[in-house]
């Protein structure tokens, strides 16, 4: 998805307008999302996403790129968009059913080992994503900051400690090892509730119109927040 509208949210993106230099070229976030998997006929990652692209926030223009939800090509795919976007910041965004909130998460860990399979057949176990990689890598974003943020606008959200074990978090762990390699790249994973029409009744379910807000916030507070705040944000189970 390469369309350049210039929605503008007057809120998250306050420091554009009269103060912004002419003739200056916007700096990039690439926010990634998944496309259906295990049955699903949509992806709420992807329902919100999409309607961010071409959007200007914090002088930063939006590219949503959808993943194909199949391990290994997920992160070619990946790879292929930062060679061409060239971001300032990647976003990657997936959906998890189950959870009530916005989950910002912390740590990305070296395994594939599905309970399903992926939207190629495929469904490993046991599997090391990068044979020779370390354990686990850190999410470079402000996950504290963001998750106060979108607490502040009402939205539910916590830190997670797992990314699970599915594509999710093989792409999060790629992207990680990716920014390892390009100076000055932050990036991370931020996992959104369904989307309502998903779920049956007793699993929680989060409008697209608040999930896209949510990913916004997401966006505006990683361009805007260099040191995370020192909050608790762990888990004692």
């Amino acid at each position: 998805m390469q369309r350049l509208a210039l929605g503008v949210n007057h809120e998250l993106n306050q420091s554009q307008g009269k103060h912004r230099k002419p003739n200056a070229a916007p700096k990039t976030v690439l926010l990634t999302a998944f496309e259906p998997f295990g049955g699903q006929r949509v992806n709420a990652s992807k329902l919100a996403a999409e309607g961010l692209d071409g959007r200007v926030i914090r002088r930063h223009r939006v590219v949503v790129v959808i993943l194909p939800c199949v391990f290994g090509e997920a992160i070619a795919e990946l790879k292929r968009a930062i060679r061409r976007v060239q971001p300032d910041l990647v976003i990657a965004s997936g959906e998890a059913g189950g959870r009530a909130a916005i989950t910002l998460e912390r740590v990305a860990i070296n395994v594939d080992d599905a309970t399903i399979d992926d939207n190629a057949g495929v469904c490993p176990v046991d599997c090391a994503i990068v044979a020779d990689g370390p354990v686990g890598y850190w999410s470079t974003l402000p996950i504290k900051a963001i998750v106060s943020a979108l607490r502040r606008r009402r939205i539910p959200a916590a830190v997670s400690q797992t990314a699970g074990t599915f594509v999710c978090n093989h792409v999060f762990y790629g992207l990680m090892r990716i920014v390892t390699r390009h100076r000055g790249l932050r990036a991370g994973f931020v996992h959104v509730p369904y989307a309502p029409g998903q779920a049956s009744r007793k699993i929680p379910t989060m409008p697209t119109t608040t999930t896209r807000k949510a990913l916004e916030v997401v966006i505006a507070t990683s361009i805007a927040t260099r040191r995370d705040a020192r909050i608790s944000g762990g888990a004692t189970q």
